[in-house]
């Protein structure tokens, strides 16, 4: 299996976690996972800071290899919101329920070019502790941490 999964990761928190390792166990051991990180210039259209495009890479590099051996993979710089997605062969497109419409946007699109269409693999949001969804945002105000505890 050829999965695609993509996001900004910035910081990289329990929900991109979620997301990656489900990607790897979906690809299983002899399948390859294409990881595409948003480019600075792309990610720079956030509401909220982002680190730099070698920062997050490196801490996406360090998770994967912390993860039990199994496929191969890549990173992949996203310059939009598609990266290769349109045009690769590839089995399974791994979202957030915050990304599914783009998922779906990749759909459409690849079904006008006449491309296969791909399944959709969609996964619940990890919650933070007070029942709300763990994002870069909250992180980012102080709110959480990376693991979804809360501050102060």
């Amino acid at each position: 299996m050829k999965i695609m999964v993509g996001g900004t990761f910035s910081p990289l928190h329990a929900g991109h976690k979620k997301l990656i390792s489900r990607s790897f166990e979906l690809a299983g051991p002899e399948g390859k996972v294409v990881i595409g990180l948003s480019s600075d210039a792309f990610a720079g259209r956030k509401s909220h800071p982002v680190m730099q495009y070698e920062q997050r890479r490196a801490a996406l590099e360090r998770y994967v290899r912390s993860l039990p051996p199994g496929a191969a993979w890549e990173i992949e710089e996203l310059n939009d919101r598609y990266g290769s997605a349109l045009e690769a062969n590839f089995d399974i497109l791994v979202v957030s329920e915050e990304t599914l419409p783009v998922a779906l946007e990749i759909n459409r699109l690849r079904r006008a070019k006449g491309k296969k269409m791909v399944e959709i693999y969609q996964i619940a949001c990890v919650l933070a502790e007070d029942g709300r969804w763990i994002s870069s945002t909250r992180i980012i105000r102080g709110e959480i941490d990376e693991a979804g505890h809360l501050i102060g």
